[in-house]
């Protein structure tokens, strides 16, 4: 009978912490890849369909709501975004430029933020929007279909919800994306 080598004391003290290690970091991968925004994993339902029903509070003027309905009536882009976001803060120099061309309304949707924290990030990074909308507990993100920030919505001048981007808005995604889907809009409205 020959004697087969036996492991030591320390090589059976260090393989189980080497797997739990090697399981912590494929968690950490997945769950890395799993938070990466994908905008065609996550199609909206509500492309083609009337936007939802809202009426929020404006975060700039106390007492003041805002409802869906008195959007109606011109294009605006709906922008999701908190002072907890970092993405959000990638997107607004980008955002702030083209809500400078005034080609269409763009919409701050402020949400799951303080009031404190929404007005001085706006007072720090500056403020783009037409209006800020603000939803504390997600009354209106449910209908939306919002799972996080930045999200940023396409609503026509008849309220129907035309394009959705997932992730932060770059100026790749305003020239191939929301520009020629805009100028089809806008042709749209001359040929009715």
């Amino acid at each position: 009978m020959t004697d087969t080598p036996r492991p030591t004391r320390s090589a059976m003290l260090w393989l189980p912490l080497a797997v739990v290690a090697a399981l912590g970091v494929l968690l950490a991968a997945g769950i890395w890849l799993s938070s990466q925004p994908n905008r065609e994993a996550l199609p909206s339902p509500l492309i083609g369909k009337p936007a939802p029903r809202f009426e929020l509070p404006v975060l700039h003027e106390a007492g003041r709501l805002m409802s869906s309905e008195a959007l109606k009536g011109a294009p605006y882009l709906l922008n999701v975004w908190g002072s907890w976001c970092p993405e959000c803060r990638v997107e607004h120099p980008v955002l702030t430029r083209f809500a400078e061309t005034k080609r269409v309304r763009v919409i701050g949707y402020n949400w799951k933020d303080e009031h404190a924290d929404a007005m001085r990030w706006l007072e720090q990074y500056g403020n783009p929007y037409w209006v800020v909308l603000v939803d504390y507990d997600s009354t209106a993100a449910l209908d939306w279909g919002i799972y996080g920030a930045p999200e940023t919505f396409l609503v026509d001048a008849k309220g129907i919800v035309r394009w959705k981007h997932v992730g932060a808005v770059t100026q790749a995604v305003i020239d191939d994306e929301l520009t020629p889907l805009l100028d089809r809009i806008e042709a749209e409205g001359d040929a009715r």
